[in-house]
């Protein structure tokens, strides 16, 4: 069906108490070319700034992707590039490519949904990988990889801003890796779930993906330094109508003889339809860090899934997320534009552990709510426009009774 490839906009979205504004010009098929390209302007809570980015999914007419963004913030500049022959098809033997990241910004620190310390990160970092497969074989796929990868990350206190008690100690890594995925090509169209009215495509086969690194000290590394990064997911069928997406994940480094800096998690969804406009949906999701840096901290508040708080409310090296949703999708068609559908929620979850932290997280969170959401139909993708009135039902300080939230997102 025909959609729009030209999206003008302009935006004003409200999470976890602060407001952010955009004014974006996106073309993703530039005079029929494919070459998708855009310039916006932002600003939120962290900064202003204004971007550039150009992507061509088929440079020359070939499978080679490029894509090029520049940034330039109150705060820093931005810079990406990617030259990549993807794994395009799961039939498709080989893959190369090239990336690049030069990054400048100031980072901030929150406790209680209050910015109490800023400081300045400066980050580069690029990746050279070649990878083969042996096609479709009995319905699965592999896919190898090697390459080498280098980053350089820079922490520093910035002048004339309140700096943290504990910076993260600057790190450059220069490794080369190995890697390995695990694709089985079971794939279901469901209609509902994370949209309104279009269809939906769900992985319910096992996806894993093992890679392994090592960084050597005469690489400029500092020291020896392994690197590892593991997952798996999978789609189970419950029963004949519901559908549970599950994933886990684990990565991080070893040096001076123990873990460091490892982030492991899990995730999962759950669909429940009930009838043709109503579905349950259930969702969680558990991290866990291990000896990390103080910048690597989880978060969580408004802008992160706990929807009746201010953002980055409560830091930790533990936290835990719970959603429950009821939604309903209408029939309504305005102006054969958008399709239009509701929520009603409740959220519950807890960060907290970590010695450095300066804010109290002792008590687990929950908010219950409503919400509205707008699918535009005739967009090149399926944004979806978030609505929403949180209520906190925990008493705690400086804390609104309600929560607005206006935010776009890619589902539900």
């Amino acid at each position: 069906r025909d959609t729009w490839s030209l999206e003008p906009g302009f935006g004003i979205s409200r999470a976890g108490g602060s407001n952010s504004q955009s004014a974006t010009v996106r073309e993703h098929n530039l005079l029929g070319t494919g070459v998708a390209v855009s310039l916006g302007m932002t600003k939120n809570v962290d900064r202003t700034g204004t971007e550039f980015s150009l992507i061509d999914d088929r440079l020359l007419g070939s499978h080679v992707a490029l894509k090029l963004n520049h940034a330039k913030n109150s705060d820093g500049e931005r810079d990406d590039v990617a030259v990549v022959l993807p794994f395009y098809a799961l039939d498709t033997r080989w893959s190369a490519g090239v990336t690049a990241l030069r990054n400048n910004r100031v980072d901030s620190v929150y406790s209680a949904g209050k910015e109490v310390a800023q400081y300045r990160r400066q980050e580069r970092a690029a990746e050279v990988a070649v990878g083969w497969s042996t096609g479709v074989q009995d319905g699965w796929v592999r896919r190898s990889w090697f390459g080498v990868n280098h980053s350089d990350n820079v922490y520093a206190q910035e002048p004339g801003l309140v700096a943290p008690a504990v910076l993260t100690d600057n790190q450059r890594l220069t490794s080369a890796f190995v890697q390995t995925d695990w694709i089985e090509d079971v794939v279901e169209r469901q209609l509902n779930r994370n949209l309104i009215g279009r269809p939906e495509f769900f992985s319910m086969g096992w996806l894993a993906s093992v890679r392994l690194g090592w960084a050597p000290g005469a690489w400029g590394s500092g020291k020896d330094t392994g690197l590892y990064r593991f997952s798996v997911g999978k789609g189970w069928r419950p029963n004949a109508d519901d559908t549970l997406v599950t994933q886990a994940q684990v990565q991080g480094q070893w040096f001076d003889g123990q873990i460091q800096r490892q982030q492991a998690g899990a995730q999962f969804q759950y669909y429940a339809p009930q009838g043709r406009r109503w579905l349950f949906y259930g969702g969680a999701a558990v991290d866990v860090l291990t000896h990390p840096q103080p910048q690597d901290m989880l978060q969580l508040g408004g802008d992160n899934g706990l929807r009746g708080y201010p953002l980055r409310y409560q830091r930790g090296t533990r936290r835990f997320l719970a959603t429950v949703e009821e939604r309903f999708y209408t029939d309504l068609y305005v102006w054969r534009l958008f399709r239009v559908g509701g929520a009603a929620f409740v959220d519950v979850g807890r960060a907290w552990g970590g010695a450095t932290l300066p804010t109290d997280n002792s008590q687990t969170l929950s908010n219950a709510g409503v919400g509205l959401r707008i699918v535009s139909t005739r967009s090149a993708f399926s944004n979806v426009l978030h609505v929403d009135l949180a209520k906190p039902l925990n008493n705690v300080p400086d804390n609104q009774s309600i929560q607005l939230l206006v935010k776009v997102k890619t589902s539900f």
